[in-house]
């Protein structure tokens, strides 16, 4: 791995997606969109939005981020850039690392947008600092980007990429603490949620919400989030194909 290939490479991704208008659109404006209508949904309940609008600032990160990745990775491949790519001096993990640096900073500036406009103009309130939540929405956002990465390997078409969001996505919310606490759960679903990274990204933003100093509940959660990311990262190198056949 090259330092200066993979900021390099980076730096490629990074311009590829300033000059993308739809997709600056769906990383900041419509996370933004979304938990405005949440704040509609529950204008009559300021609880239930303070709870359920924290943890969708991380959710949501974590999706988009999944989507774009799979899908920008797919074309990559598909159109012969990637394995044009590979015959320079660039390697898997540089091109790999090079996309996780990029997402990251488009990550930073949806979740400072978006949670900017949920506390000050949403209205919402929490124990902890907002800089805590926007580091956990980045955190989880390099995880949908790696996990993006390792499901495209395995997808020959934009479709099939973006059937991998049910199989991949979708039971981690379900199963973080979302919709019911994992303690109300039957054992052998609690037992799924421990293993899912989401699930302890969603600890670490409740910890945001109702502790005023950073825990260490809350520090041991994030790691594992990123731990996981380094290691989705890892494996998507190892399996990451030139070409679509």
């Amino acid at each position: 791995m090259s330092v200066a290939i993979t900021f390099s490479t980076s730096g490629r991704v990074a311009r590829q997606l300033r000059h993308d208008r739809r997709t600056v659109a769906l990383l900041v404006v419509v996370p933004a969109l979304l938990l405005a209508l949440l704040y509609f949904m529950y204008e009559d309940s300021a609880a239930t939005f303070d709870r359920i609008a924290l943890i969708m600032l991380g959710i949501f990160p974590f999706v988009i981020m999944f989507l774009v990745t799979s899908i920008a990775m797919l074309r990559e491949r598909t159109s012969g850039t990637l394995e044009r790519l590979l015959t320079t001096p660039l390697g898997k993990v540089d091109l790999l690392f090079g996309y996780g640096i990029a997402f990251s900073v488009a990550a930073a500036v949806q979740g400072a947008v978006a949670t900017g406009v949920t506390y000050w103009l949403l209205g919402l309130d929490t124990m902890g600092s907002p800089a805590l939540v926007v580091l956990i929405a980045v955190v989880n956002a390099v995880l949908g980007v790696a996990l993006g990465l390792l499901c495209s390997a395995f997808a020959r078409t934009e479709f099939q990429a973006v059937q991998f969001l049910p199989v991949v996505v979708v039971p981690q919310i379900l199963l973080c603490g979302l919709f019911v606490p994992r303690e109300q759960m039957a054992g052998w679903l609690q037992a799924i949620a421990d293993v899912l990274p989401l699930t302890y990204a969603v600890d670490a933003l409740i910890e945001v919400g109702r502790s005023a100093e950073p825990t260490s509940t809350m520090w041991r959660d994030l790691i594992i989030v990123a731990g996981a990311a380094v290691v989705a990262l890892v494996l998507a190198a190892a399996t990451l194909r030139r070409r679509t056949p």
